[in-house]
């Protein structure tokens, strides 16, 4: 396979992934609208999709670049490296959608990528010197970001509830989710947008990692067409659904109403933007179940249906070295195959 032919197929798998984050993460991007019957799922998934789309022209590459050159060491990166993180990160978004488990596609895409980079490093210099391949630059924020993007989250959510029954305390609830429904129209939007600007500049930073590592580009700079088809897999993969994870975050983990859905996509919108205005690749997922969660317990802690919630924390916990193994396993499989890999 000519290197053209291989970076083409890459390319194309990247591409995929980013079509699965779509369908698996974008999911969040609805929950609670269609958990508020705002909109249909049909008319939900339209709506997050072209918001995704419309983030392509809005928020920059930073995250792209972080992803890119942040974590691993790009002298010990080859195209076949690439191949097996992603698809590291595919096998796991799959795993866990089938469970349905929102986990993050982000984290899996990253903990793909340094797996199947220890695994060539490991290979050529020997276990014990696996660890060179990593870099020190984004994993310490976004390793933070874990457990900041949900805290965050549920912080401006709640907060935002308070407001919300304070300046409303005089009207009734019917009157507060009649505004609200117009009100969440506006909030999935900004999420949406948030969610499509930091999700797809992964896929971004990694095809751009591809073209500097294969020849085709001397500097980290990422293309407007690579900017475009991201976006524009990202977008698809939305409207193709995701309706599994959306039962769990929109309704299994508490009831929401329209005033209590606008206060969750805010908050984590608020929240994933304020990461991407840093360069952090982080999870709309961790952001929209701390938010969900920080509008449930504003009436009482037993409306967050705790247990649930615990297990998407251990999901979350356990993506990044699964997806790191999984791509492990994956780069010496290919190794086999491709000795020079």
């Amino acid at each position: 396979m000519s290197p053209i032919e291989l970076a083409a197929l890459i390319i194309g798998i990247a591409l995929v992934f980013d079509f699965i984050n779509g369908f698996h993460d974008a999911a969040n991007s609805v929950a609670t609208i269609v958990a508020t019957r705002v909109l249909t799922p049909f008319q939900a998934v339209v709506w997050a999709a072209f918001f995704n789309f419309v983030a392509a022209f809005t928020f920059g590459t930073k995250v792209a670049n972080t992803v890119g050159q942040g974590f691993v060491d790009l002298s010990f990166v080859t195209p076949y490296v690439i191949l097996a993180g992603v698809m590291g990160a595919i096998i796991w978004d799959l795993l866990t959608w089938w469970l349905a488990l929102p986990t993050s596609s982000s984290h899996a895409l990253i903990g793909g990528y340094a797996g199947a980079a220890l695994a060539r490093v490991g290979l050529n210099r020997g276990l014990g010197h696996s660890f060179q391949a990593l870099t020190s630059g984004g994993w310490s924020m976004t390793l933070a970001f874990i457990f900041l993007a949900p805290l965050i989250g549920l912080v401006v959510a709640y907060t935002l509830m308070v407001v919300v029954h304070w300046l409303f305390r005089r009207s009734s609830p019917s009157r507060m989710d009649f505004f609200f429904r117009r009100f969440q129209l506006v909030s999935a939007a900004a999420f949406s947008l948030s969610h499509g600007t930091n999700d797809a500049q992964k896929t971004m930073g990694i095809i751009t990692s591809l073209l500097v590592v294969s020849g085709f580009q001397k500097d980290f700079q990422v293309q407007i067409w690579v900017i475009l088809a991201a976006y524009a897999a990202i977008g698809l993969g939305t409207l193709s659904g995701g309706w599994r994870i959306v039962h769990t975050m929109g309704g299994r983990l508490t009831r929401l109403k329209p005033r209590s859905g606008f206060c969750a996509e805010t908050g984590a919108a608020g929240a994933v933007l304020f990461a991407t205005h840093l360069g952090l690749p982080v999870s709309t997922t961790h952001a929209i179940a701390g938010a969900i969660a920080g509008v449930g317990s504003i009436y009482r802690l037993k409306a967050v249906r705790w247990g649930i919630a615990a297990n998407i924390i251990w999901a979350w916990i356990l993506t990044i070295p699964a997806a790191a193994v999984i791509a492990w396993l994956t780069f010496l499989v290919v190794h086999l195959f491709v000795p020079g890999a």
